[in-house]
This record gives C-alpha cells, structure tokens and sequence, in this order.
C-alpha cells in the first residue's frame, strides 16, 4: 500500500486516558515521519505539539491521506460519516469499553510505523442510506452501524409495517426495529438477539427489537434490497428514528422511513493479521474478565 505522509486526528478527551494516549499518538507519528493535523478546538490542549490547527473537521480530513481516531467505535462512527465521502480510510484506537471497530489499543502504537512503511491492508466496509420522507420532504442520512426505530420511553409497543421492493413483507409488534449493517451486526443488533455477520459482506441485517411473538427472528437482504418501513403512530405513541446512535429524527403519522445500501463505503486500515472472529472473542473474552 501507499505510505502514509499526512494524518487527520480526532480525539474524544471525554474519555479517560484519552489525552494521555493523543499525547503519545502524536511524538510516534513524528518520529516516523507522518504530518498531524487537528481542529483548532483542540489547539489549546496539545499548543506545544507539532500539529497543524484548522477549522472544520472535513478540511483537515481533505488535506490527509488517513483519519486517526482515538476514543470508542462512536468516535469512529463520526469520523467514517465525514471520511466516507473523501474516500479517506480510517484507523480507531479503542480508549471505549470493546471497540469492535477499532484497530489498535493503546499499548499497540508501536504499530504505527506500518503507517509509513505502506504495510497495512484496508477493509472496505457497507454503508446504508437511510432516507425519512415526511410531510416536509425527504431527508437522507447514512449510517455506518445501524437504523434504529424505536418506541419513546413512556409508549406503548408499536405496529411497524414492512415492505421489500415494494411487495408487502411482514408486520411486528415490538418496541422497535433495527436494520444493521454487517458492521452493525456486532453492536445493537446483537444485543437484541441478531446474527454476527462478517463485516465486509454486503447485506442488510433486519432484527425485531422484543417482539409480541412467537417468530420474532432476524431476517437477512440481499445488499441491494429496498426496505420500506412504516410505524404506525398515534396522539399516545412516539416512535424515534436514530441513525448510529448519533442522530435521532421524530417519526410522524404518515412518515416513511427507506433503507438501501449507500454508494459510499466506510474504508478501515487494518495493521494485525487476526480475523474478525478472533478478535470478536478476544473483545468478548475481554469483557467476560476471562
């Protein structure tokens, strides 16, 4: 691969560790050659630092050659929706509690130096496009991780209707419903009873969120299905459209909610040669105190 000479670094220093772990990240990137830049919000914590300030996080993103995060697979999630369209591959460095995304753990920055030697592999990662059509129009968003519909805290259960390619599917009556990415499949999706699926096929996972049934299984599509949802809602019911966790949109009486694959792909460096399942037990295990 083409070495690295430029790098975007977002850090979360709500994290703890965090700033203690940027610190590091950026005397390794200048010992092995590699240019840093920041948003110069971050300029009054690291003014002493090699690092080049600017603005907005797309413009230090389109004078990179990679995206460095450092804080848990949200932090990523936001830097991939930024990336994605620049066609910049990203790095994680897991200051969270399993960062299944994440490429390294900050005992591992030694590894950095692959960066500028072009030893490293990238994984290209689906991504959905989510569109919310309601009396105002169509918004679109895209998602790395997942779409989540879902019940407000004081609602009862709810009545989602689904269409594939235009063809009626099924009705649930849950508290919501979750259409995941392969990524995905490993985050919320999980949790709520779905299948791991490897991160670089491409399929939309579809997983009821506590059903009223008996058959309340995951389904899997094909990547270029078309997903036509609709919640039924009420003057009693709020229903919530949340896309990776990040950005949450009301769903009305009449909206609909479309879910495709997107034209972007999520790209993610990859500098250990371990295959996802070993690293999905070694996070688990992890997490077990095993």
């Amino acid at each position: 691969m083409q070495s690295i000479k430029k790098t975007a670094l977002i850090p979360n220093l709500s994290k703890n560790g965090a700033l203690e772990c940027t610190e590091r990240v950026i005397d390794v990137l200048k010992e092995i050659g590699i240019s840093v830049y920041m948003q110069k919000k971050y300029k009054k914590h690291f003014e002493n630092a090699d690092v080049t300030f600017l603005e907005k996080t797309d413009e230090i993103i389109s004078m990179s050659d990679m995206v460095l995060t450092i804080g848990g697979d949200g932090t990523i999630m936001h830097a991939a929706r930024h990336a994605a369209p620049l066609r910049k591959p990203l790095l994680g460095i897991n200051m969270g509690r399993l960062g299944f995304v994440a490429g390294l753990e900050p005992n591992e920055l030694s590894m950095l130096k692959k960066l500028a030697e072009g030893d490293y592999s990238i994984e290209h990662r689906m991504m959905l496009k989510v569109s919310h059509i309601c009396e105002d129009g169509e918004n679109s968003y895209f998602a790395i991780n997942d779409a989540v519909i879902s019940r407000g805290s004081l609602s009862r259960l709810i009545d989602i209707e689904v269409w594939l390619d235009k063809d009626y599917m099924c009705k649930y009556c849950s508290d919501g419903l979750i259409l995941s990415t392969p990524t995905g499949s490993s985050a919320y999706s999980l949790a709520a009873g779905g299948p791991v699926v490897e991160p670089t096929m491409k399929c939309i996972v579809m997983t009821p969120i506590c059903p009223h049934s008996l058959f309340g299984r995951s389904v899997v599509f094909g990547h270029s299905s078309e997903l036509v949802i609709k919640a039924a809602c009420d003057d009693d019911t709020e229903v919530y459209l949340t896309i990776d966790g990040a950005k949450t949109v009301i769903i009305k009486k009449n909206d609909t909610v479309i879910i495709t694959s997107s034209e972007l792909e999520a790209e993610f460096i990859t500098l250990k040669d371990r295959s996802f399942y070993r690293v999905l037990n070694d996070k688990f295990a992890e997490k077990r105190g095993y």
